[in-house]
Formats: C-alpha cells, structure tokens, sequence
C-alpha cells in the first residue's frame, strides 16, 4: 500500500487530509510538527510527504531542506502546502528540491488528483531510471569483457608460442612476438586506467582548492602533442597519415591527463579512419584558452549518435567490427570538464569527425627576484 506522510501542526486540517487520504486505499501517518515530520520520514520511508509551509519550529522549507540533504530520504516526493501561494515563496520551495504545490484550502478531489500526479510522474521518473541502468549493464557485459579480452588474447596467444616452441624460434621473430606482447599490454593498462577513472566519476567533485591546484598545472601543448601523436601513428601504421598544425602555449592541466584527453582522441581518429586518410591535428592559443582539434575523414557518426555518446555505448555494431568501449571519449570529455575545459565533437556521418578540445590557457607565474 503506498504511504503518504502529512505533516501539519493545524490538528483539524492535518486529520481530514488523512481520512481523504486512507478512504482512498492510502496508508497515511500525520506529524503535528516539522521535527517530528523529519523523524518520521527516516522512520518509516513514506512514498510522499505533504507538508504545510508555515509551521512553528521547524516550517516547511526547513523540512524539505532537511529531507533533501539526508541520502535516505532525499529521492521522496514532496508537496508542500500554503494557504498564501506567491511566485517567491513558490520559486523558494522549487529551488530546494519540491515537487508540486497544493494550495489550502483544497478539496478532496483536488488532494487525491496531486498525490496521484506526483506518485504517477515519480514512478515514471524511477522506471526511466532503471531502463537506464539496465542498458547500462547490458552494455557493460558486452564492452568490456570484449575489450579486455582481445589484448589478453594477444598476449597469452603470443606468450604461449614464446614458451612451447622457444628453441626453434629465430631471434627476428622472438622480437616481433615480445613487441607484439609489449602493445597489447600497453592497451590492457590504457583500458584498466580508463576503467579507474570512469568509476570515480561522479563519486566525488573537487573542492576549490584541488581545483586550483589543478589549473596552476602547465603542459607545453606542442612538444607533448607531438610525441604522443608521432607515437600513436607509427603504433597503428599511419606515420603518413598524421599531419600536424601546432602552434607554441601552454595549458593550464596536468601532464598526465593532457596526455590521456590526446591519446584517447588521437586513437579514436586512428580507429575509425581508413589506412590513406589524412588525420589533422591543429592547435591555437587564444588569449585565455588552448584549442586542441583532431581532424579525422572517417566514418563519422550521426547527429542521433553524437548526442548519445557515453560509456560502454557502441555504434553499427552488425555494419562494423566490434571496437571501442565508448570508454575513452568519456574519460576525455571528463577530464577536460574537470580542468575547467570544454570537449564539442562536430560529426557527419560518411565524412569524418573533428573534435575540439578548449582547456584554460596557463598563467604565466612571475619569476621571483
């Protein structure tokens, strides 16, 4: 039986809203005040509460703050209830997280028709969010066991022939082998970093001053983007491909993760571009931002698959070979987000991709005398 909880310190107001409420087929419980109100809803974990604004002690903004900022609580539905409605008190209750107003005094169609409303559109909203998750998963059993699968194959398979029949291997071919090993292991702890990082997005944000240590960070964009680009080019046989347009600056992010936002996206260009395609990297320096472009004439994605590009999210999946987590293009978008930076992709489908990446310039600290 769905329960709602009515808090309301008017005795005569607060039991005829639970009558409505139980001859109805709901389970209601009323509190005579806003402390009270809070206890119960730890308590008993109503499916919606209905709470009068003007209360002595604790009043009904206080109330629905309190809900809001405890986990257990913070997801319950929440009417509040005023025999005054005006736009400020209204946008006041709407900035701390309610969900509906009900203004007294109301009739018992009235009151049935609001908690129904709620309940329907929360309902919707949790069964939404389950879909979510499900596909989620089931994208996750598909990605990453393939992913890690195939540079594991890689190395086992190649590890297995070192070992069995070492004695009549020549030295040339042991070396291709152990080179062979080598980049598929490189990809393994790319994917397993990639991994890492993914999963403690969300978990916490920065406070101001990691993020200031964040953006007092510098990385020289074209020495850094050079080797890491040349690299990644002869790793895939594209050394003539690669054309690059860089231009001197620095960006105020740390090394490492520069390095990550441009290898993920360099591959990603690399991956989904045919061998004798041009790759264009460019940089520019404004004057409070670096621009990083990645050019690929590729096969593109459509305006549908832009928009839904997340995690574990692969695309023509039965046209093309199952590559990529989607894993990388959101670690990037991620970590330049967390830098202060901005992440676009510029897509058609059939003609390529140019993703541009725009981080905070770095500030030029003055030399100590």
């Amino acid at each position: 039986m769905t329960k709602v909880l009515v808090i309301d310190d008017e005795d005569t107001l607060r039991e005829t809203t639970i009558a409505v409420l139980r001859s109805n087929g709901f389970e209601a419980l009323g509190a005579t005040n806003g402390g009270e109100g809070i206890e119960l809803a730890r308590t008993t974990l109503p499916d919606l509460i209905i709470c009068d604004i003007r209360m002595e002690l604790v009043n009904g903004y206080q109330m629905l703050t309190a809900i809001r900022n405890d986990s257990v609580t913070a997801t319950i539905p929440f009417i509040l209830m005023t025999s005054n409605p005006d736009r400020q008190g209204m946008r006041q209750g709407m900035e701390l997280g309610a969900d509906d107003y009900l203004p007294k005094p109301f009739s018992s169609s009235e009151l049935i028709s609001a908690v129904n409303t709620r309940l329907k559109k929360h309902r919707l909203m949790v069964e939404k969010a389950e879909a979510k998750l499900q596909e989620l998963r089931a994208r996750m059993s598909t990605a990453i066991p393939h992913e890690l699968r195939t540079p594991l194959n890689g190395i086992l398979g190649f590890a297995d022939i070192m070992r069995k029949d070492y004695q009549n291997l020549q030295p040339q071919e042991i070396a291709k082998m152990s080179e062979r090993i080598y980049r598929n292991g490189k990809r393994l702890l790319r994917l397993v970093e990639n991994y890492m990082i993914h999963a403690q997005i969300g978990s916490h944000s920065l406070d101001p001053n990691q993020k200031e240590l964040l953006l007092r960070s510098r990385t020289e964009v074209k020495s850094t983007i050079e080797e890491l680009t040349n690299e990644k080019a002869q790793e895939n046989g594209r050394a003539s491909d690669l054309e690059l347009h860089l231009g001197p600056g620095a960006a105020a992010v740390s090394p490492q993760y520069f390095v990550k936002i441009v290898e993920e996206l360099v591959d990603n260009a690399f991956r989904y571009s045919a061998k004798g395609t041009r790759v264009y990297i460019s940089t520019v320096d404004e004057d409070d931002a670096i621009l990083v472009m990645i050019i690929d004439k590729g096969r593109g994605m459509t305006a549908e698959q832009t928009r839904n590009i997340g995690a574990y999210v692969q695309f023509d999946r039965t046209v093309y070979e199952q590559q990529g987590s989607g894993l990388g293009l959101t670690v990037a978008k991620y970590l330049c987000e967390m830098h202060g930076g901005v992440l676009s992709i510029q897509s058609d489908h059939g003609q390529g991709t140019t993703v541009t990446v725009r981080l905070p310039r770095a500030v030029d600290l003055p030399i100590a005398s």
